[in-house]
Parts: C-alpha cells; structure tokens; sequence
C-alpha cells in the first residue's frame, strides 16, 4: 500500500494544479446538483416488519389519515372556564375554519363539537389532518396553519403547535459548528505553529465536507432520507478530515526537519501516515457501513451518508492536500505564532517524559486507569431506550408548549395515544366485537380512557384510541403496548376479532425494541472486524485483543456519561438537556459504529510507531516510549479536535443530535487519553516481547500490508532526494 500511495503523493504534489482544479470542478459540479435535484428530508422513523408499522402499512387505504401528517393545535386560557365562554369558543371556531381553509389541510374538527375540552375549561385541543404523508407538509403549510389562529391569539388565548407536523429535528444551526471550528483552529495553531499550517487541515476538511453535504442534498430529491443523516455526516466528515490532514502534515513536517526536498517529503507523508489514513478510514467506512447489520432502513442511511463522508476525507487527505502542499512547499512554516511547535529535535517531549512515566509504572497505570473507566461505566447498567417526543424539544419551542399544556390539562397519557386496530370482519357480530374489545381494554390498569371508535362497515375494521396513564417515555406506557398485545389470544376467543396496536408511540416503542435487540450482534461484528484489520495491520496476537479491550471499556464508559446525564439529569445545570428521559434509541449502536472507527485510527497511529521502533531493533519498553514519543502530540491534538467538533453539537438543542454529539465527543476523550494514551502503553510495557508474536502459519498466509511502509523506505533511502538540514 505504502509504494501506491507514495506514488500517488509524488503525482499530486507535480500535478497540483491539475488537481485542486478537478477538485473545484467537482465542488461546483455536485453544488450544482443539489440546487437542481434536492428535496426534502425526512423526520419519520420507519421501521418494516415492526407491528406498528405492519400495521399502519395493511390499514393506510381503509384509514387513509392515519399515513398522513397531523398538527395538534392548543388553544389554552389563563383563567379557569376560559376556553368555555362565548368570546372564546367564536375566536376558536374561526380560527379552526381558516385552519380547514389552508391547501393541503384534509380537516380540522371544531373542538366544541368533539368535547376535547379540559375538564377545568382551560384548554381546547384542535386536531389538524393533513392530505399527505408527513414528509410533504412545508415549512409554508405549517406558517399558514400558524397564521391563521390569529383570531383566537387576537382574544387573548394562548395557542401553541405540537404533533408530528412541528417536531421537527435535527436542523444544522451553523453557530454551534462555528464554535468547533474555532476551537479546532487554535488547537491546529498550537500543534503545527504557524497560521499557514494551521489553515491546510481547516480548508481540505472543508472542501470534502462541502462535496459530501451537496452530493446527499442531491440524493434528497430521489430518495428518502433521514433528516438526521447530514448532520452525522457533516460532524463525522468534519472530524475526521481535519484530523486525516493533520496526520498527514504532521509526518510531512518531520521529513523536512530530516532534510527532504518538500516534493519527497510529500510523498513519503503521504505513504506512511496515508497508509494508516486509509487503513484508518477503512474501518471507519466498515464499522458505519455495518449499521445496516440492524435492518433498520434510517440507521441504515444514516451510516451510509456517514461512510461517505469519510471516503471523501481520505481521498482528500491523500490527494488534495499534497496538491495544496506542493503550493505551500517550505512556506508551510510562513506567519509563525508558536515557534516552539516548529520542531521537537534536541529536546525531552512532553509525550517521551509520559511514555516514560507509563512504562516504569505500567502497572499502577493500568489498574488506575481500569477502575476510573469502571466508575464511569456503572450508569450504563441502567440504560433506557426511546425515541424523542414533543417533551423533548427545548423549553419555549411551540412544540414544547403544546406538549407540556396537553400533559397538565387532559393527563401525560395525551402525549401517547395508542391506536388499537380491531379487524372484526370475520366475527359473526363485528359492531359487538369490537364493543367487546374497547370493554376489555378499558379495564386494563394502564388505560386512563378510551376515544369512540372509528369503524369502516365495508372491511369491518375499527380503530381504537387508547389513552395511557403515561407519557410516551415511561416504562408503564410500553408495559401497556406489551400488555395489549398479549390479550390478542383472549380477545380472538372471546369476540372473534383481531388486534393490533400501532400509532407514533407504538412505532417509537417498537423502533427502540428492535435498536436495543440489534446491540449484541452489531457489537459481535464490529469486534469481529476489528480483529482481523488490526491482526492484518500488525502482524500480531495480543496488539488486536487489547485494542477490542480498550474499544470496549470506551464505549461503556461513554454509555455511561451519556445515561448519568441525559437518563438521570447530571450536569443538567451545565448542559442545556432539553428532557431527561430515555436515551435516543439508535445512540448506542451509532456511538459504537462511529467509535469503532475513531478508536482505531488512534491505535494504529500509537502502535505503528511502536512497532516501527521495534522493527528498528529499539528493546519493547523503548520502543513503547518510542512510539509515544511520535504519536502522543498528534493523537493529543486529533483528539482535541475530534471533542471540539462534536462537543459543539450540544451546544445546539436538538433532542436527536444533541446527545449523539455528547456521547462521541465523550467517547473519544475517554478512549484518546486514558485508552490509547495510558492504558495501551501500559499493557504493551507488560506485554513486552510477546506483543509482537504471530503464529507462523499465519505468517505465511496473512498478506503483509506494510502500513509502516518499511519496504518502501529501505528501498528509498539508497538514494534520497535530500535536501540540507533547515538551522
């Protein structure tokens, strides 16, 4: 891989001009795309094969409205009785008719005639059904449904807008992800010196950003995609291409200290650190691409649009930014702020007097290191999964107000209505059948009420609502959905119908059941795959089973931050957590996914070096400092980067993206610094010699990759292109 690479580095850096312009044409070609053939996102969480879903599937031609977008509207007095005089009902009732009058509104049905009044005359709820899927309302349905309540906002009433019309996710704000980048500006600044420096990761990472959010704004207008899926894909993209570069760069500057030409430094950056980019990268694309593993459609795009991103950070990384190189040559050290990262030759590193520290003292490391990970991962027993509500948007947003006025006037139940679908059509009496079903669920314990049932004579099929006790995030409601679904025995023997539950809280319950039952064989493929690319990367037993370890201790350690403080409300004071509730359903197995990836490019960058020191003949415990020594300034400064970008993100409110961003930025501070910077080395201290046994059988089958590119230097350093030695 290492000659491949060389070569392609030497070819971009002679034809740079030839490929920063395909570069560019290729950014406007895809920006073009995406402004003639993008669509619109989606914020539906499907899942086939579900009984919710199944079942809203087999109903939507005898229910129609059942697959279409709906708005609950909330009109809402400050007086008890309020909602209930003359004055308020005349305001209510014209804004319900303008409501009704808006284009592509089905029905809004006056909330006098269908008694959703609370029972202190404080609040009306008005339901509005759209003619089409949810996905199809516009942001200019929604205003025109806002605009026209003008008449009861005229009458004093308090109207807020919730339902799934106007729970809305995952929207990209720009000002949080600006803060990231900042952030990831000063630490490049620090690491690398000087401003030119510091700029080349910052500008490549945002060419391929820009070519990945346009291609899949593209594909919006063709397929359906989760609106969740360019924002991974924007902070993953982010992450990654900054820290590629930054590899890259980083090993390039030290083959100028060493005396090369820049054409050669170059290139050999570009095979050394661009093999561990690439192999890198690799596992990065493997582990987001495994996410359909989970069969479920949504995560399945979402890992896709992610493992594009980072396919374009690479070729980045190993194309553009020799190009860019072959511009800035030696003035890559030009407008200096920190002259003391320009070189590290002739003095103790703060990286060497750590790796030292480590492998005297590998084992103290080892078992502080253990029981602090431990302690962190204690909340993670306790994880509970679901999928955001209305009570889960930021306090203030109308979504929000609507939640909470629906919750205090009729009962939390009124957030989670459940849809019981009853297929009586083969029961000698259907009418009595379906009497008999709403009597049987009306004595279940967790029911706090029943609507009237809506019937279609002609297949003999009803709907039943059903009204829980609960909110949609406690355990009671999916107790409830559980319970229901277990009378289905009885009800056939007793009525002769047929049942089946489905409705947003149902799919929301139903998604999280299946998310949490993937965990255990996604987690098996990830380990699986780890350990062959790591075994095929290094040559090695022991190296491949460490770094799974210490994958492992990372992704319970960061489940646990994530459930102490989204789950049971820690650090609510310093984090803006919009609900403490249940835990987005797909975090876990996304955060292992992106993890995985993330983990492994800082193994490889640390044992690389290590075993490059110990292919040199350096004795373990040296070649451990060795490799620390290298690695800990750019892995350190990675790291800080990769916390910065995905930090930023919960600085935004989104129920979805905020903890996503909270759990990676979490994960890759545990894994960069107590991981990889102290418990690797540690282990590879004790391990000593026998780090680096491999069978001989497999020696002699298992294809040598030469990551380090060893061959390749050997053969090079016959005849160098040299330059002399900067002063």
């Amino acid at each position: 891989m290492a000659t491949y690479l060389y070569r392609l580095g030497r070819f971009c850096f002679r034809r740079r001009r030839a490929v920063v312009a395909v570069w560019i044409a290729l950014l406007i070609a895809v920006g073009g795309a995406a402004g003639a053939f993008a669509g619109k996102t989606t914020d539906e969480f499907k899942v086939p094969g579900t009984e919710a879903q199944a079942t809203l599937d087999r109903i939507k031609d005898t229910f129609p409205a059942q697959g279409h977008g709906s708005a609950q509207v909330v009109f809402a007095a400050g007086a008890p009785g309020g909602i209930g005089t003359p004055e308020a009902g005349r305001a209510v009732g014209e804004a319900v008719a303008r409501m009704a009058q808006v284009p592509g509104v089905a029905a809004v049905p006056d909330p006098y005639a269908t008694g959703a009044l609370s029972r202190d005359g404080k609040v009306a709820i008005a339901l509005v059904s759209f003619d089409h899927k949810l996905a199809d309302v516009t942001d200019g349905q929604r205003e025109a449904v806002k605009a026209a309540a003008e008449p009861a906002r005229a009458a004093g009433l308090e109207v807020a807008f919730g339902g799934d019309a106007y729970n809305t996710m995952a929207q990209i704000e720009g000002a949080s992800e600006a803060i990231g980048l900042v952030v990831a500006g000063v630490v490049l600044v620090v690491t690398l010196g000087t401003l030119v420096a510091a700029g080349l990761p910052l500008l490549t990472a945002l060419v391929g950003v820009g070519v990945t959010m346009a291609g899949l704004l593209a594909l919006t207008g063709s397929f359906e995609i989760i609106t969740t899926a360019p924002v991974l894909a924007l902070m993953v993209g982010l992450a990654v291409g900054i820290d590629y570069a930054l590899f890259i760069l980083f090993r390039y500057r030290r083959h100028l200290d060493e005396g090369l030409a820049p054409e050669e430094a170059a290139a050999r950056a570009t095979a050394t650190a661009g093999s561990a980019v690439v192999f890198a990268g690799l596992t990065v694309v493997v582990a987001l691409a495994g996410l359909s593993v989970a069969g479920v459609p949504f995560l399945t795009v979402m890992g896709l649009a992610a493992s594009a991103a980072v396919v374009v950070a690479v070729l980045v990384a190993i194309t553009l930014l020799p190009a860019v190189l072959g511009f800035t040559g030696r003035a890559i050290d030009r407008l200096p702020v920190w002259k003391r990262a320009l070189t590290t030759s002739g003095r103790t590193t703060l990286g060497e007097r750590w790796g030292r520290f480590v492998v005297r003292r590998p084992l103290p490391v080892l078992l502080v290191g253990l029981a602090g990970l431990g302690a962190l991962a204690v909340p993670a027993a306790s994880l509970n999964l679901g999928l955001p509500s209305g009570g889960s948007q930021a306090a203030g947003t109308d979504a929000r107000k609507a939640y909470d006025l629906v919750g205090e006037a009729f009962g939390p139940g009124f957030n989670a209505p459940l849809v019981v679908v009853v297929d009586a059509h083969g029961a000698p009496r259907p009418e009595q059948a379906v009497q008999g079903v709403a009597a049987k669920l009306q004595t279940l314990d967790g029911v706090a009420t029943l609507l009237p049932p809506t019937v279609d004579q002609a297949s003999g099929t009803a709907l039943v609502t059903v009204i829980p006790r609960t909110g949609p995030d406690h355990e009671d409601t999916k107790a409830l959905v559980n319970e229901i679904r277990g009378q289905k025995a009885e009800l056939r023997a007793a009525t002769g119908a047929d049942i089946a539950v489905t409705g947003t809280t149902a799919a929301n319950i139903d998604v999280s059941t299946k998310l949490g039952q993937a965990l255990p064989p996604f987690l098996a493929v990830i380990v699986g795959i780890a350990l062959v690319l790591l075994a095929l990367a290094f040559r090695s037993v022991l190296v491949p089973l460490k770094a799974v370890a210490g994958f492992l201790l990372s992704i319970t350690a960061s489940l646990g931050a994530v459930v102490a403080v989204y789950q049971w409300g820690w650090l609510d004071g310093l984090i803006d957590v919009p609900k403490v509730g249940p835990v987005v359903s797909f975090v876990p197995i996304l955060l292992i996914g992106v993890l995985f990836g993330l983990a492994m490019d800082y193994e490889l960058f640390l044992v690389s070096g290590m075993k490059e020191q110990h292919v040199h003949g350096a004795a373990p415990r040296e070649a451990v400092v060795g490799g620390v020594k290298n690695g800990a300034r750019v892995v350190t400064a990675a790291a800080l980067i990769m916390v910065a970008v995905f930090g930023s993100f919960v600085f935004g409110h989104d129920p979805i993206v905020q903890p996503i961003g909270f759990a990676l930025a979490v994960g890759v501070l545990v894994d960069a610094f107590v991981v990889r910077m102290a418990l690797v080395p540690a282990a590879m201290a004790l391990f000593g010699r026998a780090a680096w046994w491999f069978p001989k059988r497999l020696e002699k089958v298992v294809p040598k990759v030469d990551m380090e590119g060893e061959q390749l230097i050997a053969e090079l350093e016959k005849g160098p292109a040299r330059e002399p030695a900067r002063v």
